[in-house]
């Protein structure tokens, strides 16, 4: 099956739980993520956290990746949805068939893409309105043929999961999830206080 690869891209303002814990769940999971900026190398997300990435946008090889990963956050969402060469991106990964995911504010940039008509999506609350040419879902983690989205921060474990599903990796979804005790979570989520 050969190692599966995921590109990450980071805008500065990203939410920093959705971009880390994706990228930790994907990495457990065996996934090479390649984190790429579209400036810097240093990123600052919205909490003042700095994430050193490993690549820019302006980069080769960003279209072999196996899939695309996008943080939410609103600033950082906004400027993924407003840069021509991310948008390019998003284009080039849904047309040939590679996995799309965002989370969040992210999805917005997957609209300006004009990715989701017909599709079924998610996203966080506020941004409800900007998605406009999708049926919209507040399921938690939403997968419509190979585009994944979801609505928050509390939902970045499980978004991390089901894109390791979603890339064949079921076995190692279920070994993250119990190593992480995402499943006992689960399955005692009545006796956890939010």
């Amino acid at each position: 099956m050969g190692l599966k690869r995921i590109l990450v891209l980071l805008a500065e303002g990203f939410e920093e739980t959705e971009a880390v814990t994706v990228i930790d769940v994907l990495r457990r999971g065996g996934v090479e993520v390649v984190l790429c900026s579209l400036g810097d190398a240093l990123v600052e997300g919205s909490r003042h956290i700095v994430i050193q990435a490993d690549t820019t946008i302006d980069s080769d090889g960003l279209t072999d990746f196996d899939g695309i990963y996008l943080p939410g956050g609103a600033k950082g969402a906004a400027t993924l949805r407003d840069d021509e060469r991310v948008q390019k991106l998003i284009r080039f990964y849904k047309d040939n068939m590679k996995k799309v995911a965002a989370i969040c504010a992210a999805p917005i940039a997957l609209e300006r893409a004009g990715i989701l008509k017909g599709e079924k999506v998610t996203s966080n609350p506020d941004f409800r309105s900007h998605i406009k040419d999708a049926d919209y879902s507040e399921d938690p983690v939403v997968v419509s043929g190979n585009i994944i989205t979801s609505r928050a921060a509390g939902t970045a474990l499980p978004i991390g999961l089901e894109i390791l599903r979603q890339m064949g990796l079921e076995e190692e979804a279920a070994q993250v999830s119990r190593d992480m005790l995402f499943d006992f979570l689960m399955e005692n989520r009545d006796k956890v206080k939010a």
